[in-house]
């Protein structure tokens, strides 16, 4: 232990890293505990993950507590994706660009952000065979997730992207950073969208979960639609799922996204590649 921090020295070798995913009361409808432990077990890694619900007001005590307890790694989720940037020692490019991390690597007290949403977003993408390029695109949400959706989309050539929110700032100051189009979500509904794919990237999926968001989405009409992608995963009465029916549009959830960026965030942690695949059969999908 270094008697000046208090940290525990990182060039020791413990018999059980543990990693986290921290949240709101989100955080227990989360199944990357379940994921990240069955791949720990097949793979023959000792490692627990755990799930932290904090209250909002606390990511920076919650941060510190990783140094202090010497956690090895965590998972950030809404709705603090955004928040824990100013605690962290330092960003990779990719977050840094994004302005939004989901996965953090603690190693010698130092605490490094990355996003690994992104390229799980592309790679759930080309696995639903979608190619976004000089195609049109609607993003529904402004926090962290829509960082990613955005940023990705942009990286792969969308003709068009465009950012809508219910708070007028943060949408336009979203679709600024990243040169897009922003709307009002209210202003959606009954007006006939032309677009080839709808991300939502809040994290509402049900009626019972935002009743006026849910009318808006199902009031919208969309044009020339080919996929609505839903970020979220287990969420019952889909109100995204139910605007893919109405407008006979193919449909896919976040589940596999969640597996995708799972597999880089082992890579980060541990050093070590695992193959998709037991991401994939973790979650059973």
């Amino acid at each position: 232990m270094n008697p000046a921090s208090g940290i525990l020295d990182s060039t020791v070798e413990y018999q059980t890293k543990v990693f986290c995913i921290i949240s709101d009361q989100r955080v227990f409808r989360s199944r990357s505990p379940e994921m990240f432990g069955a791949v720990f077990h097949r793979t023959g890694i000792k490692g627990a993950y755990v799930p932290f619900m904090i209250q909002g007001d606390s990511i920076g005590k919650a941060l510190e507590s990783l140094r202090v307890l010497n956690i090895a790694g965590a998972n950030i989720t809404a709705p603090f994706k955004e928040a824990v940037l100013p605690h962290l020692d330092i960003l990779s490019e990719g977050a840094n660009i994004i302005g939004a991390v989901n996965t953090i690597v603690c190693k010698g007290g130092q605490l490094k952000g990355y996003n690994t949403n992104a390229i799980g977003i592309m790679d759930a993408l080309n696995t639903a065979q979608f190619d976004i390029a000089g195609k049109k695109a609607l993003v529904i949400g402004t926090g962290g997730a829509a960082r990613a959706v955005v940023f990705i989309l942009n990286w792969l050539r969308a003709e068009k992207i465009i950012v809508a929110g219910r708070d007028n700032e943060k949408t336009r100051r979203l679709a600024d950073h990243f040169q897009c189009t922003s709307r009002l979500l209210p202003d959606l509904a009954d007006d006939p969208m032309a677009t080839d794919i709808v991300v939502n990237a809040t994290p509402v999926s049900s009626h019972d979960e935002d009743d006026p968001l849910a009318a808006i989405v199902k009031g919208m009409r969309l044009t020339g639609c080919e996929l609505v992608f839903d970020l979220n995963y287990g969420h019952p009465n889909n109100i995204w799922q139910e605007m893919a029916a109405i407008n006979a549009t193919a449909f896919m959830d976040g589940l596999s996204t969640l597996a995708f960026q799972a597999r880089r965030t082992f890579l980060l942690w541990t050093g070590q590649e695992v193959p998709q695949e037991e991401f994939i059969r973790a979650l059973s999908l």
